[in-house]
């Protein structure tokens, strides 16, 4: 009977205790899988880009100025208008130019006068000089007479056309067709033509291929190439992908804060006049592609064991990345060799990794307190 009595209690003591340990088992299996935070490796296609910010400008930009001094008198054109090779922008006050194209023919009638004289006298000297009337210094005059009064009426015929040619200059023509992007004058004002001409309008010869002006640190430059295609975006429409191409790297540089870019242009088509110029683009540069390749979240390049136990796989690392694939409930780490990234995946490549594997790339956040039951107070 006492046997008996203790076979009847321990049996379930035994049973309690076997339970026990498959619960805590099962439960200690399930929170150490669920401790990371995985994803897996996949095949598929990689774009590195470079961005910077640019401005689009006019590929061909003129600015219109004024050779004379004067003021103005009227305006034929204004912003936006769109303008043909020759026409007429501006007119300055053509009063004191007109003036002085008066004087200039006055002076030229008058030396032409004086020529005429002159060589009538050399007329009249050649026989006196023939028949030894008067000396050889008395006709060697006579020629430089008429030689400097040809001479005068040359001087006064190139004034002439001086001030004709800047009376002509105070009629302002467009130097090509196109749009006038900016008009800097006003009636009435005054413009002086000196050391540096004055700038009366700007006028963009085809805004429909249009240059973004943009500015690369000099890390960047070295992946881009003629040719390239190029992705960008403006304020104004932020949900619109905008295309071009790289057509010039140029070589000079621009130094602000010890910090060297270069300018790179990029050549848009804007047929459909949307984009204007001063514009803000937000350039994309394709640099590189790879298609087909093993992928990883950078996530998982960034991860590292808070304990730092992991199964080793028997392999040296590389410097060029560590991986943590997830095999049951250990960590092994892989090396891989890094290919290019679109700054969320990464190529990897390692003959340790295929497409499907689980890789970590961090921990579940844990629940505040230490304890994993929590008790509901009333």
């Amino acid at each position: 009977m006492k046997r008996t009595k203790y076979i009847l209690f321990g049996f379930p003591l035994i049973v309690i205790v076997i339970s026990g340990y498959f619960f805590w088992h099962s439960y200690t299996l399930k929170r150490d899988s669920a401790q990371y935070r995985t994803d897996v490796v996949r095949l598929g296609d990689v774009a590195q880009t470079v961005s910077a910010m640019g401005t689009l400008n006019p590929m061909i930009l003129v600015n219109v100025g004024t050779q004379i001094t004067g003021k103005v008198q009227k305006i034929y054109a204004d912003f936006n208008d769109n303008v043909t090779s020759g026409q007429i922008l501006l007119e300055l006050d053509p009063a004191l130019l007109k003036t002085g194209v008066s004087q200039s023919m006055a002076e030229l009638n008058n030396a032409q006068a004086g020529l005429a004289l002159a060589i009538a006298n050399l007329e009249r000297g050649k026989p006196l000089f023939k028949n030894k009337f008067i000396s050889k210094q008395d006709w060697d005059q006579l020629l430089q007479i008429q030689i400097s009064a040809a001479a005068e009426v040359r001087l006064a015929q190139a004034k002439l056309d001086k001030d004709r040619i800047n009376l002509d200059y105070a009629t302002i023509r467009s130097p090509v067709s196109g749009v006038v992007i900016d008009r800097q004058v006003d009636v009435g004002q005054t413009v002086t033509a000196s050391f540096q001409t004055p700038i009366l309008f700007q006028i963009a010869q085809d805004l429909g291929k249009m240059q973004i002006d943009s500015s690369f640190a000099e890390a960047d430059i070295g992946d881009i190439k003629s040719g390239q295609e190029a992705v960008f975006t403006v304020d104004a429409f932020p949900y619109h992908n905008f295309y071009g191409k790289v057509k010039q790297i140029r070589l000079a540089t621009t130094v602000q804060q010890n910090v060297v870019t270069y300018n790179v242009v990029v050549i848009v088509e804007n047929k459909d006049g949307i984009l204007l110029p001063g514009m803000t683009a937000n350039i994309n540069i394709k640099t590189s592609e790879h298609k087909n390749v093993l992928l990883v979240p950078n996530a998982a390049l960034r991860f590292k064991p808070k304990n730092g136990k992991t199964k080793s796989n028997g392999r040296k690392l590389l410097k060029t990345g560590v991986i943590y694939k997830l095999v049951g409930r250990s960590l092994e780490p892989v090396s891989c060799k890094l290919g290019i990234t679109d700054n969320s995946y990464t190529e990897v490549i390692s003959d340790m990794l295929k497409a499907g594997d689980t890789v970590v790339i961090g921990y579940v956040k844990e629940s505040s307190g230490n304890s994993s039951f929590k008790v509901k107070v009333f």
